[in-house]
């Protein structure tokens, strides 16, 4: 006798974490290529390619809906442009990190933005914060502190750029919670990716290389991977509860872990995993805390 088939709302969560993890492990390669491409190429030259091919998948994303011309009418075009400031700031910042200090490390590092947001809600968006985040929020900070040892001369150029790509990330974040108060999802997406191109595309004339080769592979692979991890993490948020598959997304530090490994014989000391543990869990409690209290999940984002 064949088994019973589940019901629809658990097969919606399967899929939606089958989602979250596909879309957490290509953007890992994304971060890998960054990594690898670095060494040859300017930053805003690979942001720029990033946010170019990435604009083939946000594209297909948008045209699959049925009424695109309808989600592209957004209330405000100027706040998705500061958006876009924000996240290619963000993304700079975290590019350069990455190769500026082991790549795991840079996205243990990343893990704080959900703190921040937390700690940057109260006076950018007027919401209230108990005790009980406040306290998770300091908790995660002081795992932050764990894993950069400022106490043993471990504040390095890297986990300062790694900070502040935390923070703009933090902002970003803010700034898409504010505009998805009245703008589709899908346009938040489709117009990062449009605004950010023109904007990582302004300094090309002076930093410009010709990718050789392979590097073409690797530029286009780049942005596709950006692009189809950002189709599968707002797919995930459509099938599956925000405290379900978020998760998920910290699986990023064993895929770059393993790719440290791999490609640069590098494996994170023991603090960045005792760090990065701390933060993981005080990001999680404040998932939670917010799900309980009914605080409307972030929505899905660039990266």
């Amino acid at each position: 006798m064949s088994p019973s088939p589940l019901p629809a709302a658990q097969n919606s969560t399967k899929v939606g974490i089958a989602m979250m993890a596909a879309s957490t492990l290509l953007f890992s390669i994304l971060w890998i290529f960054v990594k690898i491409l670095s060494d040859r190429y300017s930053v805003y030259e690979i942001a720029f390619f990033r946010n170019f091919f990435a604009l083939i998948p946000a594209t297909w994303m948008l045209l699959r809906h049925h009424a695109p011309g309808e989600i592209l009418q957004v209330h405000r075009v100027s706040g998705h442009v500061w958006r876009a400031v924000l996240g290619v700031s963000a993304i700079l910042l975290g590019f350069l990190s990455y190769h500026l200090m082991p790549l795991a490390d840079a996205v243990a590092i990343s893990f704080m933005s959900p703190l921040l947001v937390t700690a940057l809600s109260v006076p950018l968006l007027g919401e209230r914060v108990g005790i009980f985040r406040w306290s998770a929020v300091l908790v995660g900070f002081a795992g932050v502190m764990i894993i950069i040892q400022p106490g043993k001369g471990l504040i390095t150029p890297g986990v300062l750029v790694a900070l502040g790509a935390a923070l703009f990330g933090a902002l970003a974040q803010i700034t898409i919670r504010q505009l998805n108060r009245r703008d589709h999802p899908l346009a938040i997406v489709f117009y990062f990716t449009v605004f950010a191109t023109l904007l990582t595309a302004l300094p090309l004339p002076f930093v410009w290389q010709a990718p050789q080769g392979w590097d073409w592979a690797l530029m286009i692979a780049m942005g596709l991977a950006g692009g189809a991890g950002q189709y599968f993490l707002t797919r995930a948020f459509n099938l599956a509860p925000a405290a379900v598959i978020s998760p998920f997304n910290y699986t990023s530090l064993l895929w770059t872990t393993i790719a440290g490994v791999v490609f640069w014989n590098t494996i994170p000391q023991l603090h960045v995993f005792v760090g990065a543990a701390i933060v993981v869990t005080s990001g999680l409690v404040i998932l939670y805390r917010e799900s309980r209290k009914g605080i409307p999940p972030l929505p899905p984002t660039t990266r």
